[in-house]
């Protein structure tokens, strides 16, 4: 059962609804988080926020909130907590009052609350300043295949504001409400896309002697890059390749002269993705050569590196979620799922811990019913400010 989450914090549930509905009304895509990087820059700066600074990452948003001693010495008294931004290109099917005003583009993975989350937790530590040393909230865009946490550090966030650890939270639908979990070591995948264009001569369907059948090379790709999965990889390692697109063709007789196929790479071991990556180069050209076609392969595109939670950091917020949650709400080996997210960047460059927090029984993730659950949002604080209060302590 969850413990009760203090009253200055249950009160806010009503405010932070609005402020998340009203994210959800107005979905903006990677790079294009201009209305939201708005309103999330205003509300910081009405809360009396030492430094709001805007475009970092390009439409990235940073908060910089010292504590009652005045801010840190040095990055051993500073941490990150990050929120992202961006919705999905997905037609909102939820009929809910508060759905998408922009046909095609919707809040379909809960960026709307994790951003509402980070805000009621910037509110709240804003009037208590009950820590010391310096808090970085970042509010981070292009999260969904845009690499927006990569694209702020290249522009000098952790050059600018060194901290000793990085935090993130997303909400996990299935879930119960009242629950969190997460696990040490990798806890998402290695995630990228690829793209294979492939080339002949199109011809008479009733004549493939004379052309080279693309779609047919195209479906012998499919089934070797399953092959590669059931046959290259050892089985006790987790690895996913997914065919998600398979274009060729306008007529019922004609080969076409040019077929594509898109999908993705999953992986929980870096060091699997770069094997994997190489045998479906290989496939590539033998099926080139034994189809007559040419294969343009474009792989590892856009990748996401493993999101690693290391382990004493996650520890810690084990011992966090147990304090808000309660011991039996708390699933501190959570099984690691395949998906990617771009918080493992920062992990890349300081000690990192992500963690999962049950939205309840709603449509899954990027489905276009889905809707963040705002009943949430209380305890999401309620965790944001016990990491901040117990990572830079009152001295």
């Amino acid at each position: 059962m969850t413990k009760p989450i203090p009253n200055s914090i249950a009160s806010m549930q009503a405010e932070m609804t609005e402020w998340r509905r009203d994210l959800h009304e107005h979905p903006e895509l990677n790079y294009e988080e201009v209305r939201t990087a708005g309103v999330v820059a205003a509300k910081l700066r009405s809360w009396s926020f030492d430094e709001v600074v805007e475009g970092l990452g390009r439409t990235g948003v940073v908060g910089i909130l010292h504590g009652a001693d005045g801010p840190a010495s040095g990055k051993d008294d500073r941490v990150l907590l990050r929120a992202d931004m961006d919705a999905l290109p997905i037609l909102e099917q939820t009929g809910a009052p508060h759905a998408s005003k922009t046909p095609g583009k919707m809040h379909a993975c809960g960026h709307d609350g994790h951003t509402t989350m980070l805000l009621g937790a910037a509110k709240h530590l804003a009037e208590t300043r009950n820590f010391s040393g310096t808090l970085v909230f970042v509010f981070q865009p292009a999260e969904e295949g845009g690499g927006g946490a990569k694209a702020m550090i290249e522009d000098g966030l952790l050059e600018r504001w060194p901290v000793r650890a990085a935090f993130g939270m997303h909400n996990h639908p299935g879930s119960p409400t009242g629950t969190m979990g997460t696990t040490p070591g990798a806890a998402l995948a290695y995630a990228d896309r690829f793209k294979i264009a492939i080339k002949g001569r199109g011809g008479h369907a009733a004549m493939p002697h004379l052309a080279d059948d693309v779609i047919v090379a195209g479906a012998q790709l499919v089934t070797a890059f399953q092959s590669i999965v059931s046959r290259r990889r050892d089985p006790m390692n987790p690895a996913v390749i997914s065919i998600t697109r398979f274009s060729a063709g306008s007529a019922y007789n004609v080969l076409p002269p040019e077929a594509e196929l898109w999908g993705t790479v999953r992986v929980l071991d870096q060091a699997l993705a770069g094997q994997l990556i190489e045998e479906m180069r290989r496939q590539c050209e033998m099926i080139s050569a034994a189809m007559g076609c040419t294969v343009e392969a474009e792989l590892g595109l856009d990748a996401y590196p493993v999101t690693w939670n290391d382990p004493e950091l996650t520890k810690f917020s084990v011992e966090v979620m147990r304090e808000v949650c309660g011991e039996g709400a708390v699933d501190a080996q959570a099984t690691a799922v395949l998906g990617g997210e771009d918080f493992a960047f920062f992990g890349q460059v300081v000690p990192a811990s992500f963690i999962f927090i049950g939205n309840g029984d709603t449509a899954p993730l990027h489905h276009p019913m889905y809707d963040f659950n705002d009943e949430i949002s209380p305890l999401g604080v309620h965790y944001w400010t016990r990491i901040a209060e117990r990572a830079l302590p009152r001295r």
